[in-house]
Order: C-alpha cells, then structure tokens, then sequence
C-alpha cells in the first residue's frame, strides 16, 4: 500500500511539473497585439449587483467616463439596500445607463438568471435592425473597471475584428493589491498578513492563470472569466437558440459559457493587452469562501466532459486540456489524501522509528534540495516572472518572496476543493455574493463566510 501511494505521488509530482512548463512556455512567448478600432462596433457591459451600493456608483462613473458610446445595463438582483435607487438615478440623468430590476421570487437565483434577464431587456431595446454580429457585450463585476484600452484591445484584428471569435477574456489586475492596511480596526500582523493576501492573488491572476490562458490559446480552449468578459451578440443569439438562454446553471457559469461558444463553432480568445480591475479579497475566510464557489462551479462542469470529447469543436489537444482542468479538483483531492497520508507516515517513522530517523538526518541535504528545486521552486519562478512582466518597481528580495509564498498559499485550494465537494454532495448551491471592503456590516447576510 505504501509503495503504490508513492508511485501515485511521483506520477502526481510529474504531472504537476509537466503541466508547469506547458503554461510557462506559451506565456513567456507572449507578443503584444496592435490595437483595434472600436467603432466598429456597438458597446453594451452588463453589471449584475447584490447588495453593491459601496461600490456600483463608481463603477458606473467610471464607465461611463472612460467610455462614453458604451451603454451600461446595472442588474439589481433584488438589493435590500440602496442599489437599486443608486442605479435609478443615473439612469434618469443618463440615456446610455439602464437599471435591470429583478424581485424575488425570480431575483436571487444565480449570477447566469440575472445576465439572462439583462440579455432579454438588452434584445428588446435594439432596434429589429441591428447587425447582432456587431453587438458586443461585456460582463464586469460591481467593483471592476476597465482599463481604458479595453475596447481597442478586444476589437483587434485577432479578437472581434476576425468574425470566428465569438468571446474574449481580458487579463484581471487587483485593484488593492499595493493597499498596506487593508484591514484598518485590525492590528499590524493581521494587516501584514491581509496585505500579503492582496499581493498573492494580483501574482495569481497575472502569472499562473494567465499562463494557463496562454496554453488554452494553443489548444483552442481559452475560458471566460466571471470580470472582463466579452460576447458577440450573434453568439449568444446561436447559443440561446439551442438552449433556451445564453447562461446556464453553474456556479461558474462563465466557464461554461465559453464551452457554449465553442459548441457554437466560435473561437474564445485570451487578450494580454488590457486588463479589467478588481478588488482582492482581504481574508482567508472570504478567500476560501470565493475559492470554493469556484471549485463547485468547476465540478459541475464536468457533466460537459462526453460532449467535450464527442465534439468536433475541439482538436485532440483541446479535449485534453479541457478534461484537465474540469478532473483537477478531483485530481487535487486524491492527491491531498495520498500527501497527507505519505507525510503522517513519515512523521510517525521519525517518532517512534530510530532506523527512519537516522535515514532523514543522513539525508537531510538532499531532502531539502529536492523540496527546494521541485517542491518551492515551480512556484516561486512565478515571482520573478511577476517583477519582470508585471511589476518592475518590486525589489528582487520582494519577487522572491511572493514567489515562495504561493507555495503555502496555494494550500487553501485543498480546503476549497473539499468544501466545494461537500456542498455538491449536500445539495447545496446557493451563494452570497462576496463581501466588499467598502460594505457596511448589517444583520443582513452579505456574503457566506462558512
């Protein structure tokens, strides 16, 4: 048994620092994109909103500053605070906002419900006229921003200019991650630590993930994201022909909408070259919180793997890239049990065995280097590619240090995937919507923290 756990290991390990260079290579030979020209086209972002007062105002602003041909259609998902009046009154001051209002019982009921009900207004405002195929809509979270070349950047030549690409994600930056004292009724070590959080997820998002994207690239798989995407309206016109609705049931529903878009015969693409902001969440109960949606959202997906693999859409790479990252949280899970069950082994060797414990201490130079080079190191290259692409004004010291740390940070995928797992066992698959900093705590729930 112990031998066939460390076969399992050692196959896990390989596959793992396989997998690290297939996302680091196409990522490091990323090339800049020349601009398009956004007059081509006709703009539209749906924001949906729970409970967003803190923040939707400014989002709005910014929007409507930063791009001012671009309608902004706000989804109120039945708010019990001043969402919704927020909304209303930019609205009357201006043509180009539109309030969505949903009320429960129907409000409440998903993210994918609530861009169904802006998707069905945004079709009964056009005009019967309207070349849909020129339409785009962009779907950014309450607290994000665009950065002003988004709209440039998607209509590029390889975007929406080439009229096979159906959907576009852009990168995703934290809008706090240089914030010292994210926390302000914490003290110092709380704020260090929540500090060290922010940074953590910009690396995530700006390295790992868009590494990812950059080897989906290749293999024709480029998955949306839940801020920043962006649609052809024809696409979800063909996709809802077929299903009834543009977005499904899943927690990560806009992953599975860029499945749809491939089963539609479009191509998604990832673009480097702009970026959507958000916030980072600053503590590792929300973390986790998010993460776990997350994890079920992947989870549920699965049920798409037959057709993914029948599909002519997708090329042999495709089909493997996807199956993937649809079986790693599973992977994931058994991996955590066959770690931890080698790892109290060992422990409990080094306890009560003098044999094994003179085995590690004649060892102990080379357990470190092999810990440090296939253990630390996949992870912590990652904080030097950061410094270098990303952000040049971080010392050396500094980019070393982030890139270690996502070595224990990433520990908190094994309690997400475990909740996640939980939940879809249980049944359950409601969520609040996460808290933000600016939200005034209430006796009302904001957001599921357990």
């Amino acid at each position: 048994m112990f031998s066939l756990l460390q076969s399992i290991s050692f196959v896990l390990v390989i596959i793992f620092l396989t997998y690290v260079v297939f996302i680091l290579v196409p990522y490091l030979r990323q090339k800049p994109t020349p601009p398009g020209n956004p007059d081509l086209f006709l703009w539209h972002t749906f924001i949906p909103c729970r409970d967003e007062q803190s923040v939707i105002a400014a989002t709005i602003a910014h929007s409507r500053e930063t791009f001012p041909e671009m309608h902004v259609w706000v989804i109120d998902d039945d708010s019990e605070d001043d969402t919704a009046a927020i909304v209303q009154a930019h609205a009357e001051a201006d043509p180009f906002v539109h309030l969505v209002q949903r009320r429960r019982p129907e409000a409440r009921t998903g993210k994918g419900d609530a861009l169904n009900a802006a998707y069905a207004q945004l079709d009964a405002w056009l005009p019967e006229d309207t070349d849909r195929s020129t339409v785009i809509v962009a779907v950014v979270d309450a607290d994000g921003a665009l950065a002003g070349n988004a709209l440039a950047a998607v209509s590029a030549e390889t975007v929406f200019a080439d009229p096979e690409v159906g959907a576009a994600q852009l990168t995703v930056h934290m809008k706090n991650r240089a914030d010292a004292r994210p926390l302000a009724d914490k003290g110092r070590a709380a704020n260090a630590f929540s500090s060290w959080l922010l940074r953590l997820q910009d690396v995530e998002f700006r390295t790992v993930i868009l590494g990812m994207q950059a080897l989906r690239s290749k293999t024709g798989t480029v998955g949306m994201g839940g801020n920043g995407q962006f649609t052809r309206l024809s696409v979800l016109d063909a996709i809802t022909e077929t299903h009834g609705s543009p977005w499904h049931g899943s927690l990560l529903e806009d992953y599975e909408l860029g499945l749809h878009v491939i089963f539609a015969g479009y191509q998604n693409r990832q673009v480097h070259d702009s970026y959507v902001s958000q916030e980072a969440v600053p503590t590792l109960s929300r973390l986790i919180t998010q993460r776990a949606r997350w994890a079920q959202g992947v989870m549920q997906c699965i049920r798409y793997l037959p057709r993914i693999i029948r599909s002519n859409n997708f090329d042999a790479a495709g089909a493997l890239e996807a199956t993937y990252y649809l079986l790693l949280p599973l992977v994931q899970l058994i991996g955590s049990v066959v770690f931890l069950w080698l790892f109290g082994n060992q422990v409990v060797g080094l306890v009560t065995d003098p044999v094994v414990r003179d085995q590690w201490l004649s060892n102990i130079w080379g357990l470190a280097l092999l810990t440090l080079v296939f253990g630390i190191g996949p992870f912590a290259i990652w904080g030097f590619i950061y410094k270098l692409r990303c952000e040049p004004s971080l010392s050396w010291g500094r980019a070393a240090f982030l890139g270690a740390s996502l070595w224990p940070y990433q520990l908190y995928v094994v309690v997400s995937i475990a909740k996640g797992a939980i939940r879809i066992v249980t049944g359950k698959n409601g969520w609040a919507k996460t808290r933000r900093a600016g939200d005034i705590v209430t006796t009302r729930s904001i957001a599921i923290e357990a």
